[in-house]
C-alpha cells in the first residue's frame, strides 16, 4: 500500500533558513496548515535536538486552521565553509475519533497511516549588500535626529505655547523677577567701582602734600641755616669787642 500523501500545508515548504550572526539564538518559524476536514496530529523531529528548541514539538491542529511553530537554533561557532547537514522532519497522522493517549496512539500508529514532510536547515550570514542597506537606513535617521535638534526651540514654542494661562503667567513674573535681579547686581557693582575709585583718588593728593610739606621743612630748615650762622657771628663779634675794650 503507498504512503498517504502529507494533509498539511508547510510554511516555507522545503528550508528552514536561519540568518547569522549566530553569537546569540537565531528563531525561524515553520507555519502548518490543516485545509482538511479532519483533525490532524503532528510531531517535529530534528537530527540535532541538543542545537535545536521547538515549540510546540506536538499537538493537533483543528481542520482548516493554523499553527505557528518557532524552531529556535543555539549559539554556535559558525564556519562559513561547511555545509548544514541538520533536518527536520514534521510526521503527522488523523487523529482518531476518540483521542486518548497521544503517546500510545504514535506508537500504535500504522506506518500507512503516518505522513511526513521533510525539511533541511540552511544558515546564512548578512551580505555585504545588507550591510549597506543598514548603514543608508542609519544615514536616513540621522537627518532625523539632527532636524530634531534644530527644530529643538521651535519644539519648545509649541511646548509652551500648549502650557495652560496661569503658567504662562508665572513663567513670564519669574522672566521677569530675574532680570530685576539681574539689573540690581549691575547696579551694585557700579556703585562699587565708583566707591573704589573714590577711596584711591584721595590717597594721591595726601601723598603729595606729604612730600610737599617735607620738601617746605627742608627749605625752612636750609634758609634758617644762614640766620642762624648770623646770631653766632654776631655772637663772637661782640665777644671780641668786649675783649678789646677791656
Amino acid at each position: 500500500m503507498s504512503k498517504l500523501e502529507q494533509v498539511l500545508i508547510l510554511d516555507p515548504p522545503s528550508d528552514l533558513k536561519f540568518r547569522g550572526p549566530f553569537t546569540d539564538v537565531v528563531t525561524a518559524t515553520l507555519k502548518l496548515t490543516n485545509p482538511s476536514d479532519r483533525k490532524v496530529c503532528f510531531k517535529v523531529k530534528t537530527t540535532a535536538p541538543r542545537r535545536y528548541c521547538v515549540r510546540p514539538n506536538s499537538g493537533t491542529i483543528d481542520p482548516g486552521a493554523f499553527l505557528t511553530i518557532s524552531v529556535m537554533l543555539q549559539p554556535f561557532d559558525y564556519d562559513p565553509n561547511e555545509k548544514s547537514k541538520h533536518k527536520f522532519m514534521v510526521q503527522t497522522i488523523f487523529a482518531p475519533a476518540s483521542t486518548g493517549d497521544t503517546e500510545t496512539m504514535w506508537k500504535e500508529a500504522k506506518p500507512d497511516e503516518l505522513m511526513d514532510s521533510k525539511l533541511r536547515c540552511v544558515f546564512e550570514l548578512p551580505s555585504e549588500n545588507d550591510k549597506m542597506n543598514d548603514v543608508d537606513a542609519v544615514s536616513k535617521a540621522a537627518p532625523v535626529l539632527n532636524s530634531s535638534k534644530v527644530d529643538g526651540p521651535v519644539a519648545a514654542k509649541s511646548t509652551s505655547a500648549a502650557l495652560d494661562e496661569p503658567e504662562m503667567k508665572k513663567v513670564v513674573e519669574e522672566c521677569k523677577r530675574l532680570q530685576m535681579e539681574v539689573s540690581k547686581l549691575q547696579e551694585d557693582n557700579r556703585q562699587l567701582k565708583d566707591e573704589g575709585l573714590r577711596l584711591r583718588k584721595p590717597q594721591r593728593p595726601e601723598h603729595t602734600a606729604y612730600n610737599s610739606s617735607s620738601l617746605m621743612g627742608r627749605e625752612v630748615t636750609t634758609s634758617s641755616l644762614p640766620s642762624l650762622l648770623v646770631v653766632i657771628a654776631a655772637i663772637f663779634i661782640g665777644f671780641f669787642l668786649g675783649k678789646f675794650i677791656l
